[in-house]
């Protein structure tokens, strides 16, 4: 919790560095992105995310990990671009991602252009029906590869539209990108810091497309950083430089509402009794890839909760799932309160169960 900022949060001037220490934000919901990084940083304003997206450019929106969309620090795109151009899935190395890549480069180029003026772009350069289908399609499983390869991110929207332009249009002079073994070490150190102690399976879930085969090895490829621990009988792995602290960590005594897809939900061990308790896990990490909002205290998920907002009032409903502590239900309502301050509303607040 200490390394995710949700003991002692960070302040506001520090909110960039904080998405990139948790290895960006989940932005499939980006009201969901915006309240992640609300809960770790302290004062932070309510268009900070918004601001630092489209007017400052110090964060840059991207299909990244597990071909999710994320926001990633704009000063640390190139290594990021550099480990996701590994990925071999959604036809990342198929001659129809190929020809689309190529044409992507061309149209992009200077330009911000919608989904259609997008597809229309491919069409023209490639000749193909078919292309211009699959970057028109709603999913965008192509765009995902295209993205992979630093070829595309997203733009502001224009009424309403989505919009796409080339990561090296909407950034210049983004720093250089390492060679490909590099930037993977990078990531391995990055997750490990943030998340570990980890196992191979578990890291290969989150890093996305990598077995457990394949995650061992790029645990390895640290050599001497990194060391194997024996966590609750599995074999885990953490950085060697960590193990002072974590032996050594004592009960933070914090607890903290976190959205929906929050980076310490989906970089969590979905099969770590530690976590959650097998009896309400499938409540937490639900079908289709959902991942519902959490009571987070001292590093275990103990209920579930949602807001809603209204005219005047933001509505915050607490549902643990057992009696929780004084002191957490005590932190959980001040947590509350800041939300309401954060959407600048007066606040309505229900502890369920």
């Amino acid at each position: 919790m200490g390394r995710h900022h949700l003991v002692e949060r960070a302040p506001a001037g520090d909110a960039i560095r904080v998405v990139g220490e948790i290895c960006g934000l989940h932005a499939q919901v980006m009201s969901s992105a915006e309240l992640s990084l609300w809960a770790r940083v302290e004062g932070l304003p309510r268009d900070a995310v918004q601001e630092a997206l489209w007017k400052t450019r110090s964060l840059v929106k991207l299909w990244a990990m597990r071909g999710t969309l994320h926001l990633l620090p704009s000063a640390e795109l190139g290594m990021w671009l550099s480990a996701l151009g590994t990925y071999t899935h959604y036809g990342n190395r198929t001659p129809e991602i190929d020809a689309i890549a190529d044409a992507v480069r061309d149209a992009l180029e200077g330009r911000l252009l919608t989904r259609d003026g997008l597809a229309s772009e491919v069409r023209k350069r490639t000749g193909s029906a078919m292309l211009e289908e699959w970057v028109r399609e709603s999913w965008g499983t192509s765009l995902k590869a295209i993205s992979f390869r630093g070829l595309l991110c997203f733009a502001p929207s224009e009424d309403g539209r989505v919009r796409f332009t080339k990561p090296e249009t909407w950034v210049p002079g983004i720093a250089a990108t390492p060679d490909p073994d590099r930037a993977l070490q990078e990531v391995t150190r990055r997750f490990l810091a943030a998340y570990g102690p980890t196992t191979p399976k578990h890291f290969g879930l989150w890093w996305g497309g990598a077995g457990p085969t394949r995650a061992r090895r790029m645990l390895e490829e640290l050599g001497a950083e990194v060391r194997e621990v024996e966590l609750d009988g599995e074999r885990a792995w953490l950085l060697a430089e960590d193990l002072p602290e974590i032996e050594s960590a004592s009960r933070p005594r914090a607890a903290r509402l976190l959205p929906a897809f929050d980076p310490w939900v989906v970089g969590a061990s979905r099969t770590d009794d530690a976590v959650v308790d097998p009896a309400y896990r499938g409540r937490v990490y639900r079908p289709q890839g959902w991942m519902s909002p959490v009571l987070l205290v001292d590093g275990r998920i103990v209920g579930l909760w949602r807001h809603s907002l209204k005219t005047r009032h933001v509505v915050v409903e607490l549902e643990p799932f057992r009696r929780l502590p004084a002191w957490a239900a005590k932190q959980l309502e001040a947590e509350a309160e800041r939300l309401a301050a954060f959407f600048d509303r007066e606040l309505g607040f229900s502890l369920l169960g």
